[in-house]
């Protein structure tokens, strides 16, 4: 059978940092409150002449390189974001420009901080469709031009970057043990849209409005959400908390990080974490988490990774793959 497996990986981070110490100046927190409620201490915030389109084809240009191949090589481009450049056309296609690319096509998905994880399998589909060959994945993200500044519940969670990894098909025999997506866990719930979500757009304030969050109330629906896909993943695959060489969850709150990873039996030191260095990045969260523990040679091929992410929506998803 085709899978859809990872040939290459990038990422990019806007060139300011921004220290819960700089946070200090701005609102009523602190660093200590900060890095023990949510374990980030700094995260990276996008300038002027940085934008999500940017982000994403940098990371894209970079995933090229360690795959050694040529946009040329690339049959459709998905890119994953809620902080678009523009209401339209799709950052995509802005990111298809910027990298030369003249065929094929490109389009944005929209699932929040589930966002990369819904891109992934929505290219594993088109690959095993027979539609494409080659698919160039993207989570980017400029969050901090959705955040009330003022707001210290919020505006100390996120920050702005992006990655990419290719996905390519390559015949599997069907079984565990081929490399490539082996299953993807997809759900969503709008009953619960008031907890997260951004209050404006262009059909209802006319304005691109801030992000609104029930902090509590997501965290009290986050554990339980990871692991119900997560689980789903499990016994899609016959496979076991055990089996798992490396989790790469959504960086949102080392919290929910290590809850979910305890209830589910996975040891802390196969969790794979950035939040301290980026944040919360949304879409970007899991291919820049990917990035890092790839480059630095802790996922190897062959490894069996687990992602996982849950959003505003609400919507969570996981996706088992072998590197």
């Amino acid at each position: 059978m085709i899978r859809s497996v990872v040939r290459g990986f990038g990422a990019a981070l806007p060139k300011r940092v921004v220290t819960n110490r700089e946070l200090e100046e701005m609102v009523e927190t602190s660093d200590e409150w900060i890095v023990q409620r949510t374990g980030i201490r700094q995260r990276y915030v996008a300038g002027e002449d940085e934008t999500t389109a940017s982000l994403g084809a940098e990371a894209a240009r970079k995933a090229l390189d360690n795959a050694g191949l040529t946009i040329a090589d690339i049959d459709v481009i998905i890119c994953a974001t809620s902080t678009p450049d523009n209401t339209f056309p799709a950052t995509a296609v802005n990111i298809q420009n910027r990298l030369g690319m003249h065929h094929g096509f490109a389009f944005d998905l929209q699932a929040v901080c589930s966002g990369f994880v819904y891109a992934v399998s929505t290219a594993d589909l088109h690959i095993r469709g027979g539609m494409a060959r080659r698919v160039l994945v993207i989570g980017a993200e400029t969050f901090s031009r959705i955040l009330d500044w003022t707001d210290r519940t919020t505006c100390v969670l996120f920050g702005d970057g992006a990655g990419a990894l290719i996905l390519e098909a390559t015949e599997g025999e069907g079984s565990n043990s081929d490399r490539g997506v082996l299953t993807s866990q997809l759900r969503s719930d709008g009953v619960h849209k008031e907890k997260l979500y951004v209050d404006g757009g262009p059909s209802t304030t006319g304005t691109v409005g801030h992000l609104r969050m029930e902090g509590r109330e997501v965290f009290k629906h986050a554990v339980g959400m990871i692991t119900d896909v997560i689980e789903a993943a499990f016994g899609a695959t016959d496979t076991t908390a055990g089996d798992i060489d490396w989790l790469v969850p959504h960086q949102a709150n080392r919290r929910i990080i290590d809850a979910s990873a305890k209830k589910l039996g996975i040891p802390l030191e196969k969790v794979v974490v950035t939040v301290d260095l980026h944040g919360n990045t949304s879409a970007a969260s899991i291919p820049l988490a990917l990035s890092v523990a790839a480059a630095d040679g802790r996922i190897k091929k062959g490894d069996l990774v687990m992602l996982e992410a849950m959003g505003g929506g609400f919507t969570w998803g996981a996706v088992l793959l072998r590197w």
